[in-house]
């Protein structure tokens, strides 16, 4: 029996029933088996019960992806855009009950959620309208006889895993990609937040997906590793997509070495935020803000070390602290007055902790926060800022994925490159500056995927997603996302 039981405690949070799917979804029906828990962070009450797919049922959904490749990789594009479409007009249909569920089940409020609704759903509309452009070229051959050109095909079906963070534009940033490309997909949403993904099972069934080609099997904890190694050591499976740690990164590189496997990976990040003495301070505390804050700092591009320049150092920390205390609300999501929700996990919370320990017991101030919000829920931490950290502490080495701000004094520009990029992981990277020529400069010397410049807002379809060094590699998003599902093809014709 499917469980939706804060549906039927509340109906007014989902407008409709439909979107509420606690099956599996494989090969076009959609499949009950005993469940596993599906958590509110927010209260650390139970929200439903999720299918927890046996490790047969997700072989069985390997070889449907494969099964259907057979005919989805032959499906003009024209067609495949339409889907694509579709599902993006079905996802801004839904967008609120769709945005609920992420609060739900992430903690994230609301106005996050709905921003990643919209977010998501934009990578099926880019991708719509990409899959038509996948051109291919005509090279000239030193041979007079012969004729050569280029085209791309799809490189099969890919296996799909993505985190709890964003729970929808995980998914879509890396199956819209696929569809577009002719490819078929199996995924594994994460353990914490499989609802929201199920949710986008249905709309992709209504969107007109055919039977096979995108199957979702979520799985508990228990099996999580299980169901990555069975992935990567398919050999029905082309390719795997990961986005997660980087240790779990090189877990499933290796085990991909069996097939030699397509992977493309989103792992780690260590991004550093710098505020130059010639930059608009201002504009810069408005950017940190969003920048290390959003989704209570649980994101892979948050800043994770604020640099701050000496002479404006004291400065910037009083305007940060002042912005915390006035713009923001730690409470649960569903509170349309909150601003920042709870940490994800038990885990999440002790790693803050943690961190903030071990700075402070190293010579770092807490000038904000630092302590649980226990009055709130178990999960609720202060957003924290700790002045005159340095690198002797943990924090400025490890992703903190919480809602803490390290800020750290430099005098120039050769020191602050050399600590910022003092890291194996190259995500993200953010600085401000009212100086052209150094804005060149220092964009070109960090050493990252990304580098925002007098923003602390990157993301959106149009970009390359992706890092370098231990952060991973492969590009989502963009033009450059639909090479990841292809595979170039030259044909040589003789005359």
């Amino acid at each position: 029996m499917r469980a939706f039981t804060f549906v039927r405690r509340s109906s007014s949070l989902i407008s409709t029933g439909k979107l509420v799917e606690t099956r599996a979804l494989v090969n076009g029906k959609f499949i009950h088996f005993e469940g596993f828990p599906v958590v509110n962070p927010a209260t650390q009450g139970e929200i439903a019960f999720m299918s927890n797919t046996p490790l047969e049922t997700v072989k069985s959904a390997i070889s449907a992806a494969a099964e259907a490749f057979r005919d989805y990789r032959t499906v003009p594009a024209q067609a495949r855009a339409r889907i694509l479409e579709n599902w993006y007009r079905l996802m801004i249909e839904h967008e609120t009950d769709l945005a609920r569920l992420v609060t739900l089940e992430n903690g994230k409020p609301l106005a996050d959620s709905l921003g990643e609704v919209r977010y998501a759903a934009s990578f099926f509309k880019w991708f719509s309208e990409e899959a038509v452009r996948q051109y291919g070229e005509t090279i000239s051959s030193a041979t007079p006889s012969n004729r050569m050109y280029t085209q791309w095909q799809p490189v099969g079906p890919v296996g799909i895993i993505t985190p709890w963070n964003f729970p929808l534009a995980m998914i879509s940033r890396k199956l819209a990609a696929a569809l577009a490309a002719g490819c078929t997909a199996v995924v594994k949403p994460a353990a914490e937040t499989p609802l929201s993904a199920m949710a986008m099972a249905v709309l992709g069934v209504e969107a007109g997906v055919p039977d096979g080609v995108v199957n979702y099997t979520p799985v508990g904890h228990e099996k999580t590793k299980s169901v990555g190694e069975l992935f990567c050591e398919s050999p029905d499976l082309k390719k795997v997509s990961f986005t997660g740690s980087t240790n779990v990164g090189k877990i499933l590189m290796g085990q991909s070495a069996s097939t030699l496997k397509r992977i493309s990976m989103e792992l780690g990040g260590n991004a550093p935020f710098v505020v130059f003495e010639d930059a608009d301070i201002d504009k810069a505390v408005a950017g940190a803000l969003s920048c290390k804050f959003r989704s209570s700092g649980q994101t892979c591009v948050c800043a994770n070390r604020l640099f701050v320049h000496d002479s404006i150092y004291n400065e910037f920390l009083f305007k940060l602290s002042k912005a915390l205390d006035t713009n923001t609300r730690l409470g649960p999501g569903l509170d349309p007055t909150v601003t920042h929700g709870p940490l994800i996990h038990g885990r999440a919370i002790s790693k803050v902790e943690q961190l903030v320990e071990d700075a402070t017991s190293k010579g770092a101030t807490v000038v904000r926060g630092g302590q649980r919000r226990n009055d709130l829920g178990a999960l609720f931490y202060e957003l924290t800022l700790l002045s005159d950290v340095t690198p002797k502490m943990e924090i400025f080495h490890t992703e903190a994925f919480g809602p803490v701000a390290p800020i750290i004094r430099f005098k120039s520009v050769d020191e602050v490159m050399e600590l910022a990029n003092d890291t194996r992981v190259g995500l993200a990277a953010y600085f401000y500056t009212e100086n052209n020529s150094k804005a060149w400069t220092v964009a070109e010397k960090l050493q990252a995927g990304m580098v925002g410049v007098n923003t602390g807002l990157i993301s959106e379809a149009a970009l390359p997603f992706g890092g370098v060094g231990e952060s991973g590699f492969g590009r989502e998003g963009s033009k450059y996302g639909l090479a990841e599902y292809s595979d170039l093809k030259t044909v040589v014709v003789g005359l």
